[in-house]
């Protein structure tokens, strides 16, 4: 997968991009059941990346619904990261999101940043 490619295109997509420092794979749209597995396998290949970046960051200021399937794939690339010394953060999640994330408790699980 290289630096900016998009696994949807448009902003309903999975798009990944980063340097050396830090990959960021950006969400957009609705994550539901039918596109979690993609959001699964673009967070399974930036973590596993040989030589890849210790920091992964979920971009979610694009994200307008998620379901549990959608967290589901969110708490499986935390178990991978941390099988490869990596760490998932989670940045700009939108309030379905968050009351999502607090409702299941999954909100201890992740860093969450602001900006």
């Amino acid at each position: 997968m290289g630096a900016g490619e998009d696994l949807e295109r448009g902003e309903q997509g999975v798009r990944v991009n980063g340097d050396d420092q830090r990959r960021v794979v950006h969400v957009g749209g609705e994550m539901d059941i039918d596109r979690a597995p993609m959001l699964r396998d673009a967070l399974h290949a930036a973590i596993t990346r040989p030589g890849g970046p210790d920091e992964i960051v979920v971009d979610l200021s694009g994200l307008s619904f998620c379901d549990s399937s959608g967290l589901n794939a969110l708490i499986h690339a935390r178990q991978t990261a941390a099988e490869h010394n990596r760490r998932i953060s989670l940045r700009n999640p939108q309030p379905q999101f968050r009351r999502l994330l607090e409702t299941t408790g999954a909100d201890a699980l992740f860093p969450i940043i602001d900006s």
